[in-house]
């Protein structure tokens, strides 16, 4: 299935945006961690969050999480602190994205976990049981998904965790949001420096209702960067936001979006002030980085965006797919280095139409999207939205965008 994008000139209108799956995946799994049951408010409904609850009811031995990434991390390691049998397995991509730090981490700290198919790759085996805990040492540039998933599990570990990060410690954000979230669970947790300490303690259940998505506010914003006398209010997010993805309020200002915050959520309108050249260092916020690139290129402000290594085990290799991609809309982008791109403003022939090819990577699909804000676009496999904000196609005709199926 293929969607042939035709966009509106401006944009106005209210949007219902989907809860974070960020934070819905954390609270599902403190909330079961708290009670054994699941009672959290406004949990986004999309395909890795229903992943998670299904995973979480333990009604099977054997669970499928499909191209879930954040399931696949956090279910590894809390099944490996749950008495049984485990086989956790996903889709083919998924059983191609690296997850052995973690399980040598977990293994470390008494699990059991091995391979059934490929070394340091899913499928797994976990034999679940109460674990030792104690101290870890952990680089502190890689996933913070892995490390997430260690201080989650780490109140209920015999010894608790000291946890030591190493070296540069990259999307900071997110492992603060897993902290906090613990400590609206009850837990009482300390990072200093490069340690982080659990106690072994209990989690308590608390009134928990998730933020709407800033991420999947990124393309709101670029929509709005991109269309002159746009405004577009976007509901249920906050300033003092728990998610990283939240900057990006900060990083569209510098692209010409002005933003107004309210009680239930913000009003994003058009200022057409940007800078004349971009460069940020993304490895905060990885999930911005192609909606940010993507707007540049058709706003047509060269761009130097690095901090990127993390968005080559995603649910595809986004640095390829960004340069494939951008490419059939003459934008010639160059990798000079390992996690960092670059656009020097020139263009060459684009294809009319380009069908962006999405491989099976939602946040392409997304990213993509605006782009028939300047040119003849077709999105291939429109549905992996799903993954995320199963409602983007049916936002964007809500605003004036036209759809048609070829």
């Amino acid at each position: 299935m293929k969607y042939a994008l035709t966009a509106p000139a401006t944009l106005t209108g209210t949007i219902d945006l989907p809860a974070s799956k960020s934070i819905s995946n954390r609270a599902l799994l403190l909330s079961v961690l708290a009670t054994g049951n699941i009672a959290v408010e406004h949990v986004a409904n999309c395909d890795d969050t229903l992943v998670m609850q299904e995973a979480l009811q333990k009604k099977q031995s054997v669970i499928d999480i499909g191209a879930a990434g954040t399931a696949m991390r956090f279910l590894t390691a809390y099944f490996a602190t749950q008495e049984g049998n485990w086989i956790l397995t996903g889709s083919e991509r998924m059983k191609q994205r690296p997850i052995k730090l973690l399980v040598n981490a977990l293994n470390t700290l008494g699990a059991s976990i091995r391979y059934l198919e490929n070394e340091g790759f899913p499928p797994l085996e976990i034999r679940g049981k109460r674990l030792q805990g104690g101290e870890l040492r952990l680089q502190g540039d890689v996933s913070s998904q892995y490390i997430s998933a260690l201080l989650m599990i780490a109140p209920t570990l015999q010894q608790g965790l000291l946890l030591t990060l190493e070296g540069d410690i990259v999307s900071r954000p997110y492992i603060r949001m897993t902290l906090e979230m613990m400590k609206q669970f009850g837990v009482q947790c300390e990072w200093v420096n490069n340690l982080i300490t659990v106690l072994p303690q209990p989690y308590h259940l608390c009134p928990f209702q998730v933020e709407s998505d800033w991420s999947a506010a990124s393309y709101w914003y670029s929509m709005v960067a991109l269309t002159s006398g746009s405004i577009l209010q976007l509901k249920g997010l906050t300033q003092n936001s728990l998610q990283g993805d939240a900057q990006c309020a900060d990083i569209f200002h510098s692209l010409g979006v002005h933003t107004t915050y309210h009680p239930d959520g913000i009003t994003i309108e058009s200022s057409g002030n940007h800078v004349s050249f971009f460069s940020y260092h993304f490895a905060d916020q990885p999930d911005l980085a192609q909606t940010v690139i993507v707007t540049c290129c058709l706003l047509g402000i060269p761009f130097r965006c690095d901090g990127l290594q993390s968005l080559k085990i995603k649910e595809t290799d986004r640095i390829v797919a960004l340069i494939n991609e951008l490419a059939k809309l003459g934008y010639r982008l160059k990798q000079e280095e390992q996690g960092a791109l670059s656009w020097d403003g020139k263009k060459q022939e684009a294809t009319a139409p380009a069908v962006i090819e999405t491989f099976n990577d939602h946040r392409m699909a997304m990213a993509f999207a605006v782009a028939s804000l300047r040119h003849p676009t077709i999105i291939a496999d429109p549905e992996v939205v799903s993954k995320s904000y199963p409602t983007f196609w049916d936002d964007l005709q809500k605003v004036g965008f036209s759809i048609e199926m070829v």
